[in-house]
């Protein structure tokens, strides 16, 4: 809403207090700092608001000049038109400001600022907005008899009442908030005026002739081994013609054509029609190229070179900064991609860890940093990323953690050997204190990375484990149980004991075999003994007859035409001391049999005693 009345101002005052009554009961509300700006082109200006809202926590902020439909709101940050333009800032009072960088006139415009937070229906925006009108500087000139009058003119009245600056021949002549200035009598000297604290184009005028340059930034920060474009724009009078433009540093014109010239060292450029405006361009900038450059040419009636300041460039490379240039973990810190002045496309910065992307703002924030945040730390312009900063390592230091313990040789103990423990720990600084324990056991063991036990005993087993310590803390390991086996038997032991054995087992046998072998002795002399108390030293005679025998002749006759089997078994004893051989003859009886049947006859001799005998 717009009043339109004669009171405006103290009516625009009382329409805004009412509004404030209004949202205040809602308990919404946005509140802009000024109501309008006009400033301008190739400046900078900032709009500030403040806002109020019932509960939640504010969760979406943006600035915005238009929508494409009702709830379509357009993010300035994501309109091509200030793409690289733009910056937000907020505070912890809900404070929040739109920063926009080189002005054009198609940024005039009502800016608002919408707000979203995380209740429900909680969105707003604040309307009435910020209006803003971006004008260019003009001289007009108003011609008297006995004086001329230059004024620096503008499309609106500049905010916060501005200090005009004119210059002659590049000396200040006026400081004044009129934009006015006089003199009084004719002069080809070269007059432009300036305002005071905007950083935007100066416009000159030329005496009487009219000539009039305008450049189309005064100020560009650049990177080193970019490209530059320094641009400007001219008129002349009537009757004239360009013939010649020449670009050179200030102070070095006469070096012009050696420094400047299109083609050499293949990084410069001149484009443009050459006729009402000219463009410089510089490839391959190095920190060298910083300095002020200005435009001069020729017509065919003049040589004319502008008083007025031009473009000053400078060449700057980016730089990692770390504060504080030393962090504990825990504590919080801030790595800024720095450059020796602000660059002038208000770019997007890259970060790097170790090679690998990590992050887009200009500064980055680590809170609390951890050991996991120590690396090489490099940044980057976007669609300059082949231009990296040098690296920077960022230390932070931290106590022991991952304490463990490892035990050489690994495998089983056993009584008598030896196994050194070693105590690993990750730490900045370095673990400078190792110590060593055995649970249940109240004094320390050893002191050192490695703890070595020799000629182990099983009074050794037990579990073990190591404290590190460095001057920011200390850390236990896990603890490691060490298992102590008996001593082990050697071969040659084992093999000792077989052969005794096998030895008793053969004495046992043998004693046995010869105790049985005495045995059978004794018996014998025995029988021996009693035959020798007979005196009986003839042979023995023993006939053994077939019983119920009648004729040998028949049976034997019989014998050759019958296959009988006939079985007989012969005990034969005899003593020791008697050498007469003893004889038995066996006669078998043949009775008669059926076909297949079989006699055995069994013949027993025994030896008599010397009773019977």
């Amino acid at each position: 809403m717009v009043l339109r009345t004669a009171g405006g101002r103290l009516s625009l005052v009382v329409f805004l207090w009412s509004v404030a009554v209004v949202l205040s009961q809602k308990g919404w509300s946005v509140t802009y700092t000024t109501q309008s700006i006009c400033t301008l082109k190739g400046s900078t200006v900032e709009m500030s608001c403040s806002i109020r809202y019932p509960s939640g926590t504010v969760t979406t902020t943006f600035w915005f000049t238009k929508m494409y439909d009702v709830e379509k709101y357009v993010n300035l940050r994501n309109d091509s038109n200030y793409k690289g333009r733009v910056t937000y800032r907020s505070d912890k009072m809900n404070g929040h400001t739109l920063k926009i960088t080189d002005l054009r006139e198609s940024d005039s415009a009502e800016y608002k600022f919408r707000f979203i937070t995380d209740q429900t229906g909680g969105k707003y925006s604040g309307y009435p907005g910020v209006t803003l009108s971006v004008t260019d500087l003009q001289v007009k000139v108003t011609t008297t008899r006995w004086s001329t009058t230059l004024t620096c003119s503008t499309t609106c009245t500049l905010t916060g009442n501005p200090t005009y600056t004119w210059y002659r021949n590049s000396k200040i002549v006026q400081e004044d908030s009129s934009p006015s200035y006089t003199f009084y009598f004719k002069t080809e000297d070269s007059f432009y005026c300036a305002v005071k604290g905007i950083n935007s184009p100066a416009v000159s005028v030329e005496g009487h002739s009219y000539f009039h340059v305008t450049y189309t930034q005064q100020r560009i920060c650049t990177l080193n081994g970019s490209s530059v474009d320094i641009s400007c724009s001219y008129t002349y009078p009537s009757g004239h013609t360009i013939s010649e433009t020449i670009w050179y540093t200030k102070g070095k014109l006469h070096e012009a054509p050696q420094i400047l010239s299109p083609g050499y060292g293949g990084r410069v450029e001149y484009l443009g029609n050459m006729q009402s405006d000219s463009i410089l361009r510089i490839t391959d900038l190095r920190e060298e190229d910083s300095a002020e450059y200005k435009i001069r040419f020729r017509t065919g009636q003049t040589t004319w070179e502008p008083t007025i300041p031009g473009t000053t460039l400078t060449v700057t490379g980016l730089q990692v900064k770390l504060t504080p240039a030393t962090v504990t973990e825990g504590q919080k810190v801030t790595l800024t991609c720095s450059t020796t002045c602000t660059l002038s496309d208000n770019p997007t910065y890259i970060w790097y860890k170790n090679g690998h992307v990590t992050n887009q703002s200009t500064s980055l924030f680590l809170n609390p940093v951890s050991s996991e945040d120590a690396g090489r730390y490099s940044c980057s312009v976007e669609g300059h990323e082949d231009l990296p900063s040098d690296e920077e390592t960022l230390t932070v230091r931290y106590g022991p953690k991952n304490t463990s313990v490892s035990v050489s040789p690994s495998g089983e103990i056993v009584e008598g050997s030896s196994v050194t423990l070693t105590c690993s720990s990750d730490a900045n600084p370095p673990v400078d204190k190792y110590t060593w324990y055995k649970k249940n056991v109240t004094s320390p063991k050893a002191s050192g990375q490695s703890y070595s036990i020799t000629n182990i005993i099983s009074e050794d087993r037990g579990e073990y484990y190591c404290e590190a310590e460095n001057g920011r803390g200390s850390n236990n390991s896990t603890a490691l149980m060490i298992i102590v086996a008996g001593k082990p038997t050697s071969f040659v032991t084992a093999a000792v004991g077989i052969i005794v054995v096998v030895l008793v087992l053969i004495l046992c046998f043998s004693g046995f075999m010869w105790f049985r072998k005495k045995a059978s002795k004794s018996t014998s002399d025995t029988r021996d003994t009693s035959e020798n108390v007979q005196g009986d030293s003839s042979p023995v005679y023993d006939n053994i007859s077939g019983m119920a025998m009648t004729s040998t002749a028949a049976q034997t006759a019989d014998t050759d035409n019958q296959d009988y089997v006939h079985y007989a078994s012969v005990h034969f004893c005899g003593s020791k001391n008697q050498d007469v051989p003893l004889y038995s003859t066996v006669q078998l009886p043949q009775p008669q049999i059926q076909d297949e049947d079989l006699q055995y006859a069994a013949v027993k001799f025994s030896c008599p005693s010397a009773a019977t005998r």
